[in-house]
């Protein structure tokens, strides 16, 4: 079977017409069976097909085949997992498996029917996140097997694939899952007939130069108008190739696009040859790159990577443009990246990932994510940092044991310098011998030098966004308190746009034993001004609310000291006072969006929570307050808008996304809900913070009695009265004398040291009673500091402090709230054979 020509590939045939191309009008669109077979053919494949395990993965079943000869070989549909094909054994080692026509003799099930020598096959497992999602079979004509190029572009479609079946886990799979996949991975393809000017392309290559599929007329002009033009030299000898010269062709091109924006694209075409042996065809394929091949094109490469660091922000996108840029172009086996700190030098990237690709004394000093070694105990870098000079170790040299291994075939240790001090280091090695050109040190030296400064940057950049994110911390909730009759979760994530500090905030206080506030809020921007005012707002809330204001008030305080700062910013805010006790909640909402609830049976609401406006805005705003009766097992969700809205993402449409997810969540883990609901937010525009409460309901419902006190000469009479009337009720006899020793002092004070109304509750909850007396003083009562036999006042509190397990005060709205706990003693049961006690004064 021939490699090239139509009846193989099954291209269709292009021809000029007689009028000439002049006159063709615009082309009809490429099919996508057509793409994807130009594609695969020039990736090797034949034949692709994708295995999924079916139930109980005891055997997996073939569900989609592609290919330009999908009529000429067939795959089993069935195999089973425990068997011998190339496609069970990837799936269950997890590992490719690339088999020659003799290796893939060798296995007796899972290859293409009929067979035939010249058959080559890769087996590549489809799995993401350590699970197991099924396995994709690539069949090739060529007799060699699969080149490298070959495979390295099929294991990123396999990855692909596998990024599709874990996406669509739980829902439908695309019509076409393969030509999904390949569309994700922007591989164009196009078919020429040369000295006729006409082209045809498909939809994918029409994007990656910038033309719409209406402007394009089919010419292969159109196409190169595009191209810059220090580049069209070599796009010409494509468009004219000639039989002798020709054979397979790959090179890098750049156009610009009608944004102004320029790309990189990579080319890779092959003549076909007619039957009087004249050019007929040509058959290519092109692809978007962020790497040049090795080429002597060393000011294009150079141009490249300038371009692509002046796009790398962090340490780690320094990493990866030097990745790209040397190993693959050079044929290199590994790239290692170190920062220089204090003369130490850190890790921050290698290549190949994997610790077993490195020497053992690497492994053996593995720290979290990556090595960490004095520059002492290695002198070859040592030396290398002192002079700043490039040096290039051929193979066979002898290093010490912490570069042992990284380049047996040749060594490029490469420092860094950045504003006249190095950086770092760069590590380049081969296992196979290496004859480094003349000109490799040029080029090595002078990506180095591009390398130290934007890996200074980074850093410096990456220290900015660690100085943010320690703000950002410090200003929100180191942790949620623990609540009685429920669990709160937070998740913040800040924006990955920009500095990484935001305006949002939550926070959870906890008011009393049953009442807890829930706060989230939004200030207006991203800088460091956004978060001073972020904090300064969550702290006045927080005071408020503790103070023992209702939350209208603790909303309307808030927004008089927004206003008289000197800033312009505004900020909104959703507040709720839950009773955990009765599922009570009081909503206030200053601008912001509208809390979700999950009810118990699963259904989700918008709460319709009636609305102010924006703090900071009017000093006299009125901030309404909306009841609410949450039951038992219902999950109370407060977001903001980063998580809801977007460029792309309408405000509504969000809302219901969230409702959705919050829908589906399993309540039993508020913290996996959470998670659930930020999802996959990729390159967030805005920072998100979400406040998750499951209101569960005390498990132990307190008894609660209370009292006005009148103002009366015998007003402490009839509280203890009141008190010891409450505490036989609730059959507590116990701890009366202590409860009424309590009651009298703290009534007493009250009366003597303020004025306006006072008041006494009572609540019995898990043996201990606790007395409470309300006043309309915010002074805290001070105890005395000396007591001696002259004083003839100022011993009740300690008393009080005396008889009490615990003792404090706190404010309430209008004053303060002095309060006690005692514990009730314990009832010692009568002996069971006890008998009526002694006669009192009788004779025996």
């Amino acid at each position: 079977m021939p490699h090239d020509g139509r009846s193989w590939a099954g291209f269709p045939e292009l021809r000029a017409s007689e009028a000439g191309a002049a006159d063709i009008g615009a082309p009809p669109p490429v099919p996508e069976v057509a793409a994807i077979d130009r594609v695969l053919r020039f990736a090797g494949a034949a034949l692709v097909a994708v295995y999924v395990p079916g139930a109980g993965e005891e055997e997996l079943r073939l569900t989609e085949t592609v290919g330009c000869a999908i009529s000429e070989y067939g795959l089993p549909e069935r195999l089973p997992v425990s068997g011998g094909s190339p496609a069970a054994y990837a799936f269950r080692t997890g590992r490719p498996l690339w088999l020659n026509p003799p290796e893939l003799a060798s296995y007796p099930e899972g290859g293409p029917m009929p067979p035939r020598a010249e058959l080559s096959l890769g087996a590549l497992p489809l799995g993401s996140d350590g699970r197991r999602l099924g396995c994709l079979v690539v069949v090739g004509a060529a007799r060699t097997g699969f080149e490298s190029e070959h495979r390295r572009f099929l294991e990123r479609y396999a990855d692909a694939v596998a990024g599709l079946l874990q996406a669509g886990d739980g829902r439908p799979a695309p019509a076409s899952l393969l030509g999904h996949a390949l569309r994700s991975l922007r591989v164009g393809s196009f078919v020429l007939v040369p000295n006729t000017g006409l082209a045809e392309a498909d939809d994918t290559l029409l994007e990656l130069v910038g033309i719409t599929p209406d402007d394009f007329d089919g010419k292969a002009d159109t196409l190169l108008a595009h191209a810059l033009p220090e580049d069209m030299h070599a796009l010409m000898s494509v468009l004219e190739p000639s039989i002798p010269a020709f054979g397979r062709r790959e090179l890098e091109f750049r156009v610009r696009r009608p944004t102004g924006e320029m790309r990189w694209l990579n080319l890779s075409c092959r003549l076909v040859a007619g039957a009087d042996e004249r050019p007929d065809q040509v058959l290519g394929v092109v692809t978007a790159t962020s790497v040049l091949r090795r080429s002597a094109d060393d000011v294009s490469r150079i141009q490249w990577l300038t371009a692509a660091l002046d796009d790398a922000t962090e340490v780690r996108d320094v990493g990866r443009v030097v990745v790209a840029a040397l190993r693959e172009p050079l044929g290199a086996d590994r790239v290692a990246l170190a920062e220089l700190r204090d003369d130490r030098l850190t890790v921050t990237m290698l290549d190949p990932p994997q610790p077993a690709a490195w020497p053992e004394t690497w492994r053996a000093q593995w720290r979290s994510e990556w090595p960490d070694a004095p520059v002492s105990a290695l002198p070859t870098l040592q030396m290398a940092l002192r002079d700043g000079r490039t040096d290039l170790w051929p193979a066979g040299t002898d290093f010490e044991p912490g570069l042992a291994g990284i380049g047996t075939g040749g060594l490029a240790v490469l420092p860094l310098p950045a504003k006249g001090r190095p950086a770092g280091v760069c590590l380049v090695g081969w296992d196979k011998p290496h004859e480094f050109a003349p000109e490799e040190r040029s080029l090595l030296t002078a990506t180095a030098a591009l390398v130290g400064q934007a890996l200074k940057r980074a850093h410096a950049h990456d220290a900015e966004q660690e100085l943010a994110t320690l703000l950002q911390r410090s200003l929100l909730p180191r942790r949620l308190p623990e609540l009685p009759g429920g669990t709160a979760v937070a998740r913040y994530l800040p924006a990955r746009r920009g500095l990484q500090v935001g305006g949002d905030w939550y926070d959870v206080i906890a008011l009393s034993e049953d009442r807890v506030a829930l706060v989230i809020g939004d200030v207006q921007g991203h800088s460091a001004g956004a978060a001073t005012i972020m904090g300064q707002m969550r702290t006045a809330v927080r005071a408020y609310a503790v103070e023992g204001h209702p939350p209208d008030v603790v909303m309307s305080h808030a927004n008089r000291l927004l206003v008289g700062m000197e800033t312009d910013l505004f900020a909104t805010c959703c507040y709720a006072e839950l009773d955990m006790d009765g599922g009570t909640t009081l909503f206030v909402r200053a601008g912001h969006l509208a809390p979700l609830v999950r009810h118990p049976d699963g259904r989700t609401e918008e709460i319709q929570v009636e609305g102010g406006l924006p703090l900071g805005v009017l000093a006299e705003a009125e901030f309404p307050m909306t009841s609410v009766v949450l039951a038992p097992g219902t999950v109370l969700a407060l977001v903001t808008d980063g998580l809801v809205e977007s460029a792309d993402l309408p405000l509504d449409e969000g809302m219901r996304r969230t409702s959705a997810a919050l829908a589906e969540a399993d309540p039993a883990d508020p913290g996996r809900m959470a998670d659930a609901l930020l999802g996959d937010a990729g390159r967030r525009e805005d920072d998100v913070a979400v406040l998750l409460l499951r209101y569960d309901g005390m498990k132990i419902r307190p008894t609660r009695a209370g009292w006005a006190v009148w103002r009366l000469p015998d007003a402490v009479m009839h509280a203890r009265r009141f008190t010891a009337r409450t505490l036989r009720r609730w059959k507590v006899e116990e701890a009366t004398d202590a409860v009424l020793l309590v009651v009298s002092e703290l009534v007493t004070n009250a009366l003597v040291h303020t004025q306006g109304p006072v008041s006494v509750d009572l609540t019995l909850r898990a043996g201990r009673v606790r007395v409470s007396v309300s006043d309309s003083s915010p002074r805290a009562p001070a105890k005395p500091v000396i007591v001696d036999w002259e004083s003839t006042g100022g011993r009740g509190l300690l008393l009080v402090e005396a008889m009490s397990e615990s003792f404090g005060s706190v404010p309430v709205a209008g004053g303060k709230q002095v309060w006690s706990e005692i514990a009730v003693p314990r009832r010692e049961p009568a002996p069971a054979d006890a008998g009526p006690p002694p006669e009192q004064g009788g004779l025996p």
